[in-house]
């Protein structure tokens, strides 16, 4: 098989930036489609009432993801074959469930489900006592039509002498989430994972553009003065690197929001006058999702608690940028500023979303016990009422708890179908992909990120979940390509590292795999996970000794601090410790450690198989989908 990333051709060591390009221009073959998002040129695209069926199920409306189950996209494609005509209740369920005996509402709420995320369109017409019947006009096209938003990649701003670091990629995400959530979509923004990854690797934004088939890229930079804060803002064309436009927008030396605010009107006012093709105007956008968001960014404040609303926006923000760093120190200061922001400021909501995510990643990566994690989520939650109108990215977190935590499968599972119509989002994907590997649900799962990569392909968290779900389902071989490329790629990130470890070392590459493991545990020393794959790697490499030695200082650690051991029993099999492998994933069971579930499926414990805890912990999965089912009355 032909490697994914080639080694440069070249009469002198490629520099990061022409290896990353190199890369790049390889995965984007793969993933990225020359036309629009999800589509590749050729294929048959399918359009009705707004709403955009691809040929590989994506479905969009506008230039948002509507996420459909396999159950829902089944039955839209079999309504859409016979448009226009009664499909009964009996041609669906045995089209969706073959011979499965499924409960008599099973059609029904499967097809209730997907009426609520095609609305408001009503495409679906129930005819009484005969079935259904998919009432809206389709259109069939073989390519995107010219009237497409433009591409725009928003990079993070450079902060100068006197400007917090955290300001700068903070206004960026905001403008990002104000954009993508204007209705109608005056541009489709880039997905922000890949646009920040190819930033910081130096790229220009000439680059980046091209990199990403970008039609425009906006950059700034932040000055503070004596009084006040200078942002300037470029809009650059792709094409031919011109700068169509600067903007000097001026604030309170405090910051406030206001000139986000500000940005995001010129910002419409500005693309909505871009030329593009033969097109000499396009028509500007609703200022609706502006307003929306003006409110939501506490740029609104009221003079009695003026001054308390700006230091918790603030504080927010810096929240927001610390944790987001994934080192444990810094998130721990992320929490202590997301909860002070939420102390001065019981209404800001997108702390307290941020909150939920910061909770849920440090229960990933071991840094917060999955009880305490546990108890912020479901705090949060009761804090908003009305969360799923007014929080829906809150959902997923709380999804998640529900299903790994509270061991409550039938309430996670209406909150991801609740929150299924969000779209692409580096936090929701991740999640979302989580919760469908540890049902042990790969092809879906599988589905979902590189779906998900051909919007975001310089995004680690996509590459690193996709090789780790591909190893779980037992494709040795594209696990290790990919696994390996996004090494390439991404030799700083540690979940690419961690993963390259654990694959690499099961894979017959132990010398490599510890190499990647040393140096994980020496950039991050207090990142517990990185030293049980640097045992794993060494047990695989045949220095037991050494690899026990590790596996006694995590012991050590453990009755100091909260330890995950999901990843100790991989280390125990490979020692030929079957019992003490057994007992770790009692432990791991018992303090509902998040990756638990997901070892129970992991071809590195194969030599538990058929032991009778062992078959006891996977029947556990088992019987939380039955009684979920049983509960709920028909599957996803």
């Amino acid at each position: 098989m032909e490697p994914l990333i080639p080694a440069p051709r070249l009469g002198r060591r490629a520099t990061d930036r022409e290896q990353l390009m190199a890369s790049g221009r390889r995965a984007s073959d793969r993933e990225f489609p020359a036309t629009s998002p999800g589509r590749r040129a050729g294929d048959p695209i399918f359009s009705f009432a707004g709403l955009r069926l691809e040929s590989d199920g994506t479905l969009w409306r506008g230039e948002a993801v509507v996420h459909l189950p396999p159950k829902e996209l089944a039955a839209l494609r079999l309504l859409m074959a016979h448009a226009g005509q009664v499909v009964s209740p009996l041609q669906l369920k045995r089209a969706l469930w073959g011979d499965v005996h499924v409960t008599a509402d099973s059609v029904p709420k499967c097809l209730s489900s997907l009426r609520a995320r095609l609305e408001p369109d009503d495409c679906i017409q129930t005819v009484y006592k005969r079935g259904y019947r998919f009432s809206a006009e389709i259109a069939r096209h073989s390519v995107a039509s010219d009237g497409a938003p433009l591409r725009l990649a928003i990079l993070p701003f450079a902060t100068r002498y006197m400007v917090p670091e955290f300001l700068g990629p903070a206004i960026a995400e905001e403008t990002i989430a104000a954009l993508a959530s204007a209705r109608p979509p005056a541009v489709f923004v880039l997905a922000r994972d890949s646009v920040f990854n190819l930033a910081q690797r130096g790229l220009t934004a000439q680059q980046i553009g091209k990199e990403l088939k970008a039609d425009l890229v906006l950059t700034g930079s932040l000055q503070a003065f004596t009084s006040h804060c200078r942002l300037r803002a470029e809009m650059i064309r792709v094409e031919d690197g011109v700068q169509i436009w600067v903007e000097d927008l001026l604030g309170p030396h405090t910051w406030t929001g206001e000139i986000e605010k500000e940005l995001l009107q010129r910002l419409y006012h500005r693309i909505g006058a871009v030329p593009r093709g033969d097109r000499s105007l396009l028509p500007a956008p609703s200022m609706e999702g502006l307003e929306i968001f003006a409110s939501a960014s506490a740029s609104h404040f009221d003079e009695e608690r003026g001054f308390q609303q700006r230091e918790a926006y603030e504080t927010y923000l810096r929240g927001h940028h610390e944790w987001q760093t994934l080192h444990r120190h810094r998130m721990q200061d992320g929490l202590q500023h997301l909860l002070r922001a939420i102390e001065l400021d019981p209404t800001l909501i997108p702390a307290k979303i941020d909150l939920a995510h910061l909770c849920v990643t440090q229960a990933f990566y071991g840094f917060m016990p999955p009880g305490v994690a546990a108890d912020h989520v479901h705090h949060v939650a009761e804090s908003i009422p009305d969360h799923a109108l007014r929080a829906p990215t809150l959902l997923p977190a709380l999804g998640w708890i529900q299903f790994h935590y509270d061991r409550d499968l039938a309430a996670a599972r209406q909150t991801f179908s609740v929150s299924a119509h969000l779209p692409h989002d580096p936090w929701i994907t991740r999640v979302r992909s989580m919760f469908a590997v540890s049902r042990h649900r790969f092809a879906e799962a599988i589905g979902l990120l590189r779906g998900a990569i051909r919007l975001d392909p310089y995004s680690p968290w996509l590459q690193g979940r996709l090789a780790w779900a591909l190893h779980l389902d037992g494709q040795a071989a594209e696990s290790v390509e990919l696994i390996k490329s996004a090494l390439s790629l991404f030799p700083e990130h540690e979940f690419i590292g961690f993963y390259a470890t654990l694959i690499l070392a099961f894979n017959g590459e132990a010398a490599r795999a510890t190499q990647v493991a040393q140096d994980l545990s020496l950039r991050l020393p207090h990142f517990d996970l990185a030293a049980a794959a640097h045992a794993y790697t060494l047990a695989c490499a045949g220095h037991k000794d050494e690899a026990r030695v590790i596996l006694e200082r995590l012991q050590w650690l453990s009755r100091e601090r909260f330890l995950l051991n999901s990843f100790t029993p991989a280390v125990l099999v490979a020692l030929g410790d079957l019992e003490e492998a057994i007992d770790e994933l009692q432990a791991a069971d018992q303090a509902r450690c998040p990756w638990f579930f997901q070892m129970l499926a992991d071809p590195r414990l194969k030599a538990l198989h058929g032991h009778r805890e062992f078959e006891r912990m996977r029947a556990t999965l088992a019987a939380m989908e039955a009684e979920a089912t049983e509960k709920l009355g028909s599957e996803d």
